[in-house]
């Protein structure tokens, strides 16, 4: 049996020798150089005095911030520690332009609260490569106009020109509480009275304080491109492009997401449920149940409406799902299904994921690593033939995908009804390319993705992709065998091919499903916080599960048996029961139809939902 001890990692003897020095004499530190020289600072020197350095080599962009030990810090932090390894981080980058964006919403915040003190300014969802911001207002009729969008871009303006330096530091639990709720932020008190720590982080920047969520950069005069967008009823906070910080792109809007963000946020507010405390303070109430029930049967009514909407279109053969990665398509797609079905359709369903290439045969991107995501990893002609056999009234045999072993094998066999309607979701499923032999007029296009409506504050927002990674994070080691860290190296690949293959097709649907649940980071993180704990500090991706920890912690923990085994949340946390529903449901709609086919599709659904509910 091997030792615990013989797992753990090893210093070379010059490092061991580093700490060794650093436990004799307690004043200083070891810094690593990136060239391999090794430099002594005293304790506590801060990281922008270490960038400065003549080693570091400085390029055509800003360092903002270090990678040290494989963990992201700002330059306005102090270093307690000695330096194994360290590596800037430049503007350009991945880490560099979050430091810059979490930034920028600070200053907007300090810049909110200098001009409109009696005002409630509210992050939203992100948009036009920036974030929507609103002010919530008492009903008054006030409303944001474009001149004070102005005013406000106009005082950033001027704190970025002033050049204050922005630092974190802590501060007791009772000293933040009281804070929050002196300056009437009642979501961030609220999210900083569910921590259990005795000392809160927060950043401050000349008297102004938030609430720290991660680094930022250690002056505000690092600020230099931002835009300020009136987007009626609020406005956007535009920021450049990681490849190119100093210009700003030209605005894309969306305006099929748009109005999704927005109906869920008005969902939110009549459940009075819009950020992280609120549903930390339902946890605490023993009321969490009921609202996981609401937010379920949300999907329900969605699901129902887009179902009507497909029988509606005359001609339709083929419904098209797609999204990003982890954004709940396979649950999804079933969950149509059993509406079609009570709409007298008879749907069938077809994963695309099951004609993935061999894993031996999968395309390789510009730097040599497999490109899971490219449209080529989808073996088109297979799915080409077996879509025209299939509305040709033939049978065919689906394959199934074995992600283990990256091989594919003959799955069930598959053959359209003439009253059949036939489903299929994958990540490209919208990209006309796919099924161009297909009319139009006989298609129906889905986008579904995980937008949640739901803040850590009012300043602070949750990004879809954390959301998704979380859940592919449980999913990928629950179905696939994944590490945390296997997914966490993968995932920038993940996006990269999203960004590349499938958000330039979200326009082109018919209709967008979000998938989000409000409550379901509180599950997941029963799941997801011991895989990211097994990610150490001498792995690459140590900072990003460093950074989701911290994330997680915002969240009071909620059981995954509370969730509904018929949930979409359950492709992710596992145990669902969809099958055994499938069945219960076509038993039941059977039962219902012979004995009272008045009966409308409302009362089928609420009948459903009963049997299940006491099977």
């Amino acid at each position: 049996m091997t030792s615990s001890m013989s797992r753990l990692p090893t210093l070379s003897e010059s490092d061991a020798d580093l700490c060794e020095a650093t436990f004799a004499d307690g004043e200083h530190i070891h810094v690593r150089m990136p060239s391999g020289a090794v430099k002594v600072l005293p304790m506590w020197t801060k990281g922008s005095v270490l960038m400065t350095d003549p080693e570091i080599p400085q390029k055509e962009y800003p360092i903002v911030g270090a990678m040290i030990n494989n963990d992201l810090r700002g330059l306005n932090e102090a270093i307690d520690t000695n330096v194994l390894s360290l590596r800037p981080v430049y503007l350009n980058t991945a880490e560099g332009m979050s430091i810059y964006r979490r930034s920028l919403s600070f200053v907007l915040a300090m810049a909110a609260s200098r001009l409109f003190k009696d005002r409630r300014l509210v992050v939203g969802h992100s948009l036009g490569n920036g974030y929507y911001y609103h002010f919530e207002f008492e009903d008054d009729g006030t409303r944001l106009c474009e001149e004070e969008v102005r005013q406000l871009t106009d005082t950033m303006a001027a704190i970025v020109r002033e050049g204050h330096p922005i630092e974190r530091r802590y501060v007791s639990w009772a000293e933040a509480v009281e804070h929050f709720r002196r300056n009437k932020n009642e979501q961030t008190m609220l999210l900083v009275r569910h921590h259990n720590e005795p000392r809160i982080m927060v950043v401050m920047c000349d008297g102004y304080i938030d609430l720290y969520h991660g680094p930022h950069l250690h002056n505000t005069n690092l600020l230099e491109r931002f835009e300020l967008r009136y987007y009626a009823p609020g406005f956007l906070l535009r920021f450049p492009h990681t490849a190119s910080p100093r210009e700003m792109p030209p605005f894309l809007d969306n305006p099929a997401l748009f109005p999704v963000y927005q109906e869920y946020k008005r969902w939110g507010k009549i459940l009075k449920v819009n950020c992280v405390g609120d549903v930390n303070e339902l946890i605490e109430r023993g009321e969490i149940a009921n609202f996981i029930h609401i937010a379920d049967s949300l999907h329900d009514k969605k699901t129902c409406d887009i179902a009507q909407r497909i029988v509606d279109r005359p001609g339709c053969k083929l419904v098209l799902i797609a999204g990003p990665s982890s954004s709940g398509k396979t649950t999804f797609s079933r969950k149509l299904a059993i509406q079609l079905r009570v709409l007298g359709k008879i749907p069938s369903c077809l994963t695309m994921d099951d004609y993935y290439l061999p894993r031996a045969l999968t395309p390789v991107d510009e730097h040599g690593n497999k490109d899971y995501e490219a449209v080529e990893a989808i073996d088109l002609h297979r799915l080409g033939e077996d879509l025209v056999k299939l509305f040709a009234g033939e049978r065919i045999f689906l394959p199934k995908y074995d992600f283990r072993d990256g091989v594919r094998l003959q799955g069930a066999p598959l053959k359209l009804d003439a009253n059949g309607i036939l489903i299929m979701e994958g990540i490209h499923a919208i990209n006309d390319r796919i099924t161009s032999m297909i009319a139009p007029e006989n298609k129906f296009k889905i986008f579904i993705s995980a937008l949640t409506q739901l803040n850590l504050d009012d300043h602070n927002r949750i990004p879809t992709t954390d959301n998704r990674l979380i859940r592919r994070i449980c999913r990928d080691n629950t179905t696939r065998g994944y590490s945390a860290q296997t997914t966490l190296e993968r995932w920038p690949l993940v996006r990269a091919g999203e960004e590349k293959h499938i958000f330039p097709f979200q326009s082109s649907a018919d209709v967008v499903f979000n998938s989000a649940l409000d409550y379901e980071l509180c599950v997941l993180r029963v799941l997801a916080e011991p895989l990211l704990a097994t990610v150490k500090p001498d792995s690459s991706v140590f900072h990003e599960a460093r950074r989701l920890l911290g994330f997680l912690k915002n969240f009071d923990v909620c059981p995954p048996k509370n969730v509904p085994r018929a949930s979409l949340l359950r492709e992710f946390i596992g145990d669902s029961q969809f099958k055994v529903l499938q069945t219960v449901f076509a038993s039941t709609l059977n039962k219902i139809s012979l004995a009272q086919p008045q009966l409308t599709r409302t009362v089928v659904w609420i009948y459903f939902r009963h049997s299940v509910q006491n099977m």
